[in-house]
């Protein structure tokens, strides 16, 4: 029919001279007919009208079939070269938006105002730069970005003629999502079996319109995201991504974790425990401590929040109840999605452990460095303790000594996960808390036990020998040895690294009057020494000698000097009497004998100590008394 309206078109003269042609014929019969009636008698008339009859039918047929084909040419031209299915009017959200954001908006979405409120004011300013125009919103996953470019959507989709979300998170996603848009914007080229002629006919209509929203989600793959996204100098752009450098293709927007009253708004909200618009004031204060702790336990995670107010509202326990629980089963907790969960279907565990195997496939030495830090402190992990430990560290690690390099490269390749971040002045990293536990829970028992030994004993190699002047580095060491400390437990590690860390992070506690703080790491120093090296070793007299000094500081003058006559007794067997940590022990036995009263013994040992100085050349002044880390 088409082909046949086409023709019709093409050819109007054809119409004109049938219907001119039948016209005169009509008028040719009906005259000859008139004719014979006037001088025929009746039986003449009857032959030759039927005569004539079939004459007609003959001639008429052709051309009543030509008219029943061809119809009259319109006077509005010729018809348009699409077709009529793509000329559709685009979709539209109700509010007259072209609109095909794939998410309800989330009626627990709380807080993140500050966000959404540098993002509205970056697309609002006019600047000269084209970049401001794009923006990044770069975090850890898990940590609310999509949710955040979803709110952000919906409350302002009446700024723009079109809101266009693209699923980012590969090239087919991306490719799958362009069609899509083709379809909903109903271009010509939307049924074309050439993909990349598509995907260019989108490119193009965001280059000829304006005022239109393009969100790439989960564009993690700059260089991929970078190959589709469109130019933004007549619309915006917006990418959620895990990478927190976007370079050249947009500014950056860090997401952070949630503030303590901001979360536990969230967990209270989902547990529904508070209403969907009630504030946190309304909340009652047991409720609102109990919901503080939840925060800081999941370290302020948006994604793991919700987990948390979703297992409340299932199983209807209590808030204590929750912790309690997630203090013993932290993995199950972690690997667990409430059934409402299609925003974000995966939970937390499984969000990360994508994201690890990604790691290890771009970059093993990275993955490496990751697991490390999962048996660290999570905040300012000193990038020296790694270098320095560096041989303890497997192979992958073990070439890092001294090169920074290396370092600075796997370090990259976690910042594109956002899985640590660094601080380049202190040089040091930081991961979320849940990124180590989820860390913990992508290793077997044994994969933890290697690990965990690894990391002591690097963390036992880069621990100074501690004095004045190595307090600074001795601090930023602290925190990641307390950790080492409960795994040395866990693990019933009985290695002499192990009993030197212990001894070394009690002797700078010590040093800093943390008495009781370091009284427990001289005890278990003490312990695997006498196991490990056996009880009459030197090292295990200078654990002896450095637990006696702890007593004598706080003048536990009984227990301390036992201690200190069992190290006298070990380093004048093992060490002899010329050995310089002799003139060390006896000075400090000669303090304890002063303390107490016995002034006759205390000169004794201490001109012991002199005569021994003397002999080798030293002054007893230069000596600090009360001493003995092991270096």
């Amino acid at each position: 029919m088409e082909a046949q309206q086409q023709q019709s078109h093409r050819f109007p003269w054809i119409y004109w001279v049938g219907l001119s042609i039948t016209i005169a014929l009509t008028l040719g019969l009906a005259g000859v007919i008139t004719w014979l009636v006037v001088t025929q008698n009746l039986a003449q008339l009857s032959v030759i009208v039927g005569l004539i009859a079939s004459i007609v039918a003959i001639v008429s047929a052709p051309l009543i079939f030509y008219f029943t084909i061809f119809k009259k040419p319109e006077k509005q031209g010729p018809l348009p070269s699409s077709p009529k299915k793509e000329t559709e009017t685009p979709q539209t959200h109700p509010s007259g938006t072209i609109w095909n954001v794939p998410y309800r908006r989330n009626l627990y979405f709380t807080g993140r105002e500050e966000a959404l409120r540098a993002l509205h004011e970056r697309f609002s300013t006019t600047k000269t730069s084209v970049l401001s125009q794009s923006q990044a919103m770069s975090g850890l996953g898990g940590v609310g970005k999509t949710q955040i470019a979803v709110e952000y959507a919906y409350r302002h989709r009446e700024e723009y003629r079109c809101v266009l979300w693209v699923n980012a998170a590969t090239r087919d996603t991306i490719i799958a999502s362009f069609l899509e848009v083709a379809t909903l914007l109903a271009l010509p080229q939307q049924q074309e079996a050439n993909q990349n002629k598509v995907i260019a006919a989108v490119t193009h209509w965001f280059r000829e319109h304006d005022r239109w929203l393009l969100i790439f989600d989960n564009a993690d793959d700059l260089t991929l995201a970078d190959e589709f996204l469109p130019p933004s100098d007549t619309g915006f752009l917006l990418l959620t991504t895990r990478h927190q450098a976007p370079g050249t293709l947009a500014d950056s927007l860090d997401i952070e974790t949630m503030h303590q009253d901001e979360g536990a708004l969230l967990v209270l909200r989902r547990a529904k425990l508070l209403a969907r618009d009630a504030p946190l004031a309304q909340a009652r204060p047991e409720d609102r401590a109990q919901a503080a702790r939840i925060v800081e336990v999941m370290d302020g995670l948006p994604l793991a929040l919700d987990q948390a107010g979703a297992y409340i509202e299932e199983t209807r326990c209590t808030l204590p109840a929750f912790l309690e629980t997630y203090q013993r089963q932290s993995a199950e907790i972690l690997r667990r999605r409430g059934r409402s969960g299609k925003e974000h279907p995966l939970p937390v565990a499984t969000t990360w452990s994508l994201s690890f195997v990604q790691v290890q496939q771009l970059n093993p030495a990275a993955a490496d460095l990751l697991r490390v830090c999962s048996f660290l402190a999570p905040d300012a992990i000193p990038e020296e303790l790694i270098l320095d430990g560096a041989t303890e560290l497997g192979p992958l690690l073990a070439t890092w000594q001294n090169d920074t390099t290396q370092l600075d490269e796997a370090i990259g390749t976690l910042s594109g996960f956002s899985l640590v971040r660094r601080d380049r002045e202190e040089r040091a990293i930081s991961l979320h808390r849940l990124v180590q536990a989820a860390q913990l829970l992508d290793m077997d028992e044994s994969t933890r036990r290697i690990w965990a030994e690894r990391t002591v004993r690097a963390l036992n190699q880069a621990f100074p020998h501690v004095d004045f002047t190595t307090w600074p580095q001795c601090e930023r060491l602290l925190p990641h040895a307390t950790r080492c400390v409960a795994f040395i437990e866990r693990y019933r590690f009985a290695f002499p690294e192990a009993a030197r860390l212990l001894n070394q992070t009690a002797f700078y506690l010590h040093e800093r009057a943390q008495y009781p703080e370091a009284e427990p790491l001289y005890q278990r120093a003490l312990a695997i020494s006498e196991q490990a090296l056996g009880p009459n070793h030197p090292d295990t007299a200078t654990i002896l000698n450095n637990l006696a000094l702890l007593y004598y500081s706080q003048q536990m003058f009984d227990q301390s000097e036992s201690l200190f006559q069992r190290a006298l007794t070990i380093n004048e067997r093992t060490l002899g009497p010329e050995h310089p940590q002799m003139a060390i022990a006896w000075q400090n036995y000669a303090c304890l004998l002063q303390a107490t009263a016995r002034y006759d013994q205390a000169a004794e040992f201490e001109a012991r100590a002199s005569a021994l100085w003397n002999r080798r050349t030293q002054n007893l002044s230069t000596v600090t008394a009360l001493t003995g880390n092991t270096p």
